[in-house]
């Protein structure tokens, strides 16, 4: 056991020696700098690194002003008492009240009872988008509390809403 440790260990520093040098030398050009909205219409084909502003870089600091922000009308959503097998419906409204066009990725839940749906199109700032969330509480008696975790361009990258609620069990 010990000596396992000690071998992931190892190969654990390697793996960052590794990354260290790896970025020292790089050869890659330095990025462009950043184009509005206006100009990457513009151009005609918008490509995703025009798009996706990544807040975290190897060789600089983090970004958190140039990123897309959500900003939910509401994070927390209690539908109150229901029927054990009823199905609820809810839609998170929120607007991109960042400085680039929001692009989720992900959107999931911590079991199959809750299925979410968010926009596939990158949203520009100042829009605004929905989560629509869909609960089936069938075999889920009693108190539930189900997260739903978007993963975006965003700073921290993922961003939590909440359903929550009681059902009443049908024995």
């Amino acid at each position: 056991m010990k000596i396992n440790r000690i071998l992931f260990q190892s190969l654990a520093m390697a793996l960052v020696i590794a990354v260290i040098f790896a970025c020292e030398g790089s050869d890659q050009p330095q990025a462009q700098s950043e184009k509005t909205l206006e100009e990457i219409k513009s151009e005609g084909a918008i490509k995703n690194s025009d798009i996706i502003r990544n807040p975290v870089s190897a060789s600089a600091p983090t970004d958190t002003v140039n990123v897309a922000k959500m900003s939910f009308e509401e994070s927390e959503y209690d539908f109150g008492e229901v029927d054990e097998g009823a199905v609820v419906n809810h839609t998170f409204k929120f607007v991109n009240s960042g400085k680039v066009p929001l692009i989720i990725s992900a959107a999931r839940s911590t079991c199959g009872c809750t299925v979410p749906e968010w926009p596939k199109d990158p949203i520009p700032p100042g829009e605004s988008g929905e989560i629509k969330v869909k609960f089936d509480s069938t075999n889920k008696a009693n108190a539930q509390t189900k997260p739903i975790t978007i993963t975006a361009n965003t700073y921290p990258s993922e961003t939590k809403v909440m359903l929550k609620g009681f059902v009443r069990s049908k024995e």
